[in-house]
């Protein structure tokens, strides 16, 4: 009989696109890992009589009003932006799952405040609300990380309510509450490794939007401070220069676009091959 994981990934190898976008982030991730070695400049060094050259053989893309290598600025910044995708989802799933595993899990009066304090939740605008905390807490990596992570937790918790609502009513579960088992050890050892598959797919939704939202942080000057570069302040740095340097302005976009839309088609494809209801489609 067939393993889960040949399961998954038999259907999964049938979306090229999805593959494709795995194969991107595997690529960014192991550039972000290597960018110290790779980067043939020091990101921060600053040679003003070098400042807006164009791409060339000694400056592959660029450098900026400081005279600053680009590549090696965009390769550092790599690190930054996933980074703090990947911290602040850490935080909102394990937010998410708690939150869900609760509500779902005891129901009753329990699931009708945390849901009640969700759609609250979101009735704020997500982006303004973190513009909002950011600003009155001050910006830092940390900071930013932490704030999306605390307020992009709600999607999550509504996934992994609806999973536990449905699980807690079959018979491992039952069999498990009348030999005696603890509520904790059935919350976390048998209904949630069942209920994992749709936070998969939300967590690298989720990574995409987090690279968008501190893109956005830092090009409204609340993100990474300089002089440590991230796509979102190289970004920002280039806009002034937009007409006369193109190349500060193009290429940290095309960073941004092509990670995060390898992030979408990446969860996509997790969707579709771990639902069986979407395998027959394709």
């Amino acid at each position: 009989m067939e393993s889960q994981a040949k399961t998954f990934w038999r259907y999964f190898k049938r979306s090229r696109l999805a593959v494709g976008g795995m194969t991107i982030i595997v690529i960014t991730f192991l550039i972000a890992g290597s960018a110290p070695f790779l980067a043939p400049y020091d990101p921060g060094k600053t040679d003003v009589s070098l400042k807006l050259k164009p791409p060339s053989i000694q400056h592959y893309l660029g450098t900026d009003q400081l005279g600053r290598d680009v590549f090696s600025r965009m390769l550092h910044g790599s690190k930054v932006s996933l980074s703090v995708g990947f911290v602040a989802v850490a935080i909102s799933i394990l937010i998410g799952i708690l939150v869900g595993a609760l509500a779902g899990y005891y129901g009753g009066w329990i699931d009708s405040v945390m849901m009640r304090f969700v759609d609250i939740m979101l009735c704020f605008p997500s982006f303004f609300l973190i513009l909002t905390v950011v600003a009155l807490l001050g910006p830092s990596l940390f900071k930013v990380m932490v704030v999306i992570g605390i307020t992009s937790w709600m999607g999550t918790s509504r996934f992994v309510r609806a999973e536990f609502l449905s699980l807690r009513e079959r018979d491992f579960v039952q069999a498990a509450k009348a030999l005696g088992v603890k509520d904790r050890r059935i919350i976390f050892r048998h209904i949630l490794p069942n209920a994992l598959a749709p936070v998969f797919v939300t967590a690298t939704l989720d990574v995409a939007s987090a690279i968008l939202v501190e893109a956005g942080l830092s090009f409204l000057g609340f993100g990474v401070q300089p002089p440590a570069p991230s796509w979102g302040n190289i970004l920002t740095e280039g806009r002034t220069y937009i007409f006369d340097a193109w190349w500060l302005t193009v290429f940290p976009g095309l960073a941004i676009l092509i990670t995060v839309l390898s992030f979408n088609l990446l969860g996509e494809g997790l969707r579709d091959a771990l639902d069986p209801r979407l395998r027959g489609r394709r």
